[in-house]
């Protein structure tokens, strides 16, 4: 078995992932912990001093110190599945995947990851062509732009160096270079990107539709057991789809 500590446990989405680990046959939750200390949960990751093998965090991004020096301190790979990290709180994370084993994504979602890759293929294909992302979530999230749309936009300029991002269009001719980002916010609604690659001629549109918060707790089931053993290293969405692929 694969013991889990499963940190942000009372939450909606560590909620979700609970019920998902307890369902699994290969995983086993070790430990929940959440700093409220909801529904039975350790309220600090240091009260825990059993076994595990992976930890999962779906709790918030300011949490990244206390969980990075935990898991190096005790050697345990750590999955972060949360987003907003500040620059300084990524550099905590490089850092730590110097001596641990640490996954981080943006999106928990394999199509999402998938979604990256296809679009990276296409921005290489059509290399000319104007690019534009629309992300559209609920009322209620609070980064702008969207973890996810950044992510897909890091992808592309992988093979359009020279692109930079404009987020929030406000007027002005658009530049040859730009990768548009726009974010929409209504109603109840999970995640929807959607990728427009357009020349003079043609549309290619490649769109990725979340129908229910579950699927980020599947993509973090398959992650953390993809994690589990793995060397030190910083490790994302793209590693786990490409060991799926070999």
């Amino acid at each position: 078995m694969i013991n889990v500590i499963l940190h942000g446990a009372a939450g909606r989405m560590g909620k979700e992932v609970a019920a998902k680990i307890e369902a699994d046959t290969i995983l086993s939750l070790a430990a929940r912990v959440d700093k409220t200390g909801a529904d039975g949960c350790l309220r600090n990751l240091s009260d825990f001093t059993g076994d595990a093998d992976v930890i999962v965090d779906f709790s918030h991004h300011s949490a990244t110190g206390e969980l990075t020096a935990y898991a190096v301190s005790r050697g345990i790979p750590l999955l972060i599945a949360t987003t907003g990290q500040t620059e300084e709180e990524k550099e905590t994370i490089a850092k730590a995947s110097e001596k641990v084993a640490v996954f981080h994504s943006a999106n928990m979602s394999l199509g999402v990851a998938l979604l990256c890759e296809l679009a990276k293929k296409a921005a290489a294909g059509m290399p000319d062509a104007d690019i534009e992302i629309v992300e559209t979530h609920h009322n209620r999230k609070l980064d702008v732009p969207s973890g996810t749309a950044l992510m897909i936009a890091e992808a592309m300029r992988k093979v359009r160096e020279k692109a930079r991002f404009v987020i929030g269009r406000a007027g002005g001719k658009r530049e040859k270079e730009e990768i548009g980002i726009a974010s929409i916010r209504r109603g109840n609604i999970v995640g929807i990107h959607e990728v427009l690659i357009s020349t003079d001629n043609e549309t290619l549109t490649l769109k990725h539709e979340a129908h229910s918060r579950a699927l980020f707790a599947d993509g973090a089931v398959v992650a953390a057991k993809f994690l589990a053993g793995k060397g030190a290293g910083l490790y994302t969405m793209n590693d786990l789809v490409k060991e799926n692929e070999a």
